[in-house]
């Protein structure tokens, strides 16, 4: 019968002995497997106690009151199916705002956020349309969210995307964040639209050194700001151990390779588990790669072991670095192996800022879990002595990546003062990578606000380096296209690159610093206004043009260049790249953020210059070509007075003070 009508029905025989512990175990299996829509516990009466019966979900008890045939225990699991599917469907926001009064004077960032009650997360989720098992609590105020609602909201069309940009800003930076968090508070609190913040993870690095943090600021904050600022949900550490096993493989293969024959070599690789051989599935996909058919280990030639066996990384063109999330100048150069134990297998090489890594970009621009794991495995980490790549995944290292980065690739929410949601995820660098928040967090947050609602996001830096990344790196992976662009400008800003004719293009003067969302409707009700206007978006370039011309179009039509020159470094690495069929990735500018030009003391709009282009690299799990423009450097350093001399704990309270 229950064929008949479309059920499956799985029965479950757990032994007569079994514990009370052990039923509630399966039974809360059962509860959180979304496949299961109905339960139906035909248990000893000794079995049915007041715990193993409260633990499952009334929506999924089929039990009911009284004697049930089998035929109504169906019926009641169809009517539960019924629901479950209504359930799945798109769900209208029930968001509740938050009260904000603010205080003359603006009192400091922490003080704010201290004052304001956040709601518990599992409820801002419920507010949002969010379903239970979509979400991951960590504690009270923040939570991961799987990507298993991109399936079910996949019919759901997308809501408006607005990206925030600057003109090219101070050191200090202009407030883009703090422009993002009180746009979306005056869309949702104040004009009632749905609306979402898309927001970057900050490094603990300029946390701690100058800048400070990036939770927006004034009556326009992400709350609670110590938990954004700080350690999150762990995704940058994530991303360090994941980095660091890469750099711990590559010095350890160099060593093994150099110290051992290739029989020793394969013997090790390929061991011997009870009599038997067998290459992992990891090891048979570099096996294909080298074009070896064969996976019965003991049926390879010599020749076949030996290049299985042997990278052959050449040591002085390893390009993967170590990383730490802190700003540590003294790790910029640096000389590993010099233990006894390495048997003289010294080389100099560096540490990095942990969001310049690599991995970090990859989370940034991945679509999903197998995307990430493909984009991690081909990772370039070094060439052989022959000139040829060498991948993670020729390391054999790229599983494990995937593990470690498994939980790190859901989007955190979170929410802002007035209560409106936040997803903060992924922080690349803009000056050294894109600079922009996660594809996943952007689509996930366009699923959720509905036709009608935004999404806004930031991109790093000024326009010249984060808004030209977000359009031909971020779009080009996302497949989206923004509707609207807000470019912020400041007084400060203004005063130290103006000079040029006035320009007044939709000016909308905000003050959400000190007011909130109240101080940004204005804003909000143009952003709505141009949201409805149709656009007309394009890249700067195509895919099939020559790399180096896709870099004079950048630096003749975005910096205002007249042209480029290329050091001979970098025409080699461009030949050696078209060879490796890499020429039709888009390109990443690796420079300053302070000009358009590559001299951060060059102002305003310079002109009458010529970019150079030392270096170029490429981050080819990431999917970009990088230049770099003049002198980058991927570790900032500590200056005379850091942040960290004001920030303090009480141990009495736990109240962090200080932050900003």
């Amino acid at each position: 019968m229950a064929g008949k009508i479309g059920l499956n029905v799985t029965q479950i025989c757990l032994p007569r002995e079994c514990t009370e512990d052990e039923i509630i175990e399966e039974v809360l299996k059962l509860n959180e497997d979304p496949r299961v829509h109905g339960v139906y516990l035909h248990l000893p009466p000794a079995s049915l106690t007041s715990r193993v019966l409260n633990t499952l979900r009334p929506e999924k008890d089929m039990s009911g009151v009284g004697p049930l045939t089998a035929a109504l225990r169906m019926q009641n699991v169809v009517q539960s199916s019924s629901r479950w599917a209504q359930g799945q469907q798109y769900r209208p926001w029930t968001l509740r705002s938050l009260k904000l009064q603010p205080l003359s004077p603006v009192p400091s960032d922490i003080e704010i956020s201290r004052a304001q009650t956040p709601k518990p997360v599992d409820q801002l989720a419920q507010e949002i349309g969010l379903l239970q098992e979509e979400t991951e609590a960590y504690g009270r105020t923040k939570a991961k969210v799987r990507l298993s609602l991109l399936d079910r909201l996949r019919e759901q069309p997308d809501g408006k995307y607005v990206l925030v940009a600057g003109i090219t800003p101070t050191p200090l930076g202009e407030g883009k964040s703090t422009v993002v968090i009180g746009l979306v508070q005056a869309l949702s609190a104040h004009l009632k639209l749905n609306s979402f913040a898309c927001l970057r993870q900050p490094s603990q690095g300029p946390t701690f050194g100058v800048k400070g943090g990036a939770a927006g600021g004034g009556y326009a904050q992400v709350i609670p700001m110590e938990e954004f600022n700080l350690h999150l949900t762990g995704d940058i550490h994530a991303i360090t151990a994941a980095n660091n096993l890469v750099a711990a493989a590559i010095d350890a293969r160099m060593l093994h390779e150099a110290t051992q024959k290739d029989k020793a070599l394969y013997s090790r690789l390929v061991p011997s588990v009870n009599g038997v051989r067998r290459f992992s599935p990891i090891q048979i996909a570099r096996l294909r790669r080298l074009g070896i058919s064969e996976i019965d280990p003991s049926a390879l030639m010599p020749q076949e072991v030996s290049s299985f066996v042997r990278l052959d990384l050449d040591p002085a063109k390893v390009t993967w670095q170590r990383v730490v999330d802190t700003n540590d100048r003294f790790l910029r150069k640096i000389t590993v192996g010099q233990a006894s134990t390495e048997k003289g297998h010294v080389r100099e090489t560096q540490f990095d800022i942990a969001v310049a890594s690599e991995i970090m970009a990859i989370l940034a621009l991945a679509d999903g879990l197998g995307d990430m794991k493909t984009r991690l495995g081909r990772m370039v980490v070094g060439s052989s002595r022959s000139g040829q790549p060498v991948t993670a995944e020729d390391l054999g290292v790229s599983g494990a990546l995937a593990v470690l980065m498994k939980d790190a690739i859901k989007p955190t929410l979170m929410q802002t003062l007035e209560g409106s949601p936040v997803f903060v995820h992924a922080g690349p660098f803009a000056n050294i990578a894109h600079g922009n928040s996660s594809v996943l967090a952007d689509k996930l947050a366009l699923k959720l606000v509905g036709e009608d609602g935004f999404v806004v996001t930031e991109a790093g830096f000024g326009a010249d380096i984060g808004m030209e990344k977000f359009f031909n790196i971020k779009c080009r992976a996302s497949g989206l296209r923004p509707n609207v662009v807000v470019l912020v400008a400041t007084v400060r800003a203004l005063k130290m690159h103006g000079g040029g004719p006035n320009v007044l293009l939709n000016a909308v003067p905000c003050h959400h610093w000190a007011r909130g969302g109240r101080g940004s409707v204005e804003l909000a009700q143009a952003v709505k206004q141009a949201g409805s206007q149709p656009s007309h978006f394009q890249f700067l370039y195509s895919q099939e043009t020559p790399i180096v011309e896709k870099i004079r179009m950048i630096a003749q039509k975005v910096y205002g260049a007249d042209d480029i020159e290329l050091s001979p470094e970098a025409q080699a690495k461009i030949d050696y790249y078209n060879q490796q069929g890499y020429g039709k990735l888009p390109i990443c500018m690796a420079k300053t953020h302070l000009s358009l030009s590559h001299l951060p003391e060059k102002k305003g709009t310079p002109t009458g210059f010529t970019l150079p282009i030392r270096d170029i690299r490429a981050s080819i799990g990431a999917g970009f070509i990088y230049p770099l423009v003049g002198t980058m450097s991927t570790m900032p350093g500590l200056p005379t007075r850091p942040c960290f001399y004001d920030i303090d704990l009480d141990p009495v309270t736990e109240e962090i003070t200080g932050l900003f």
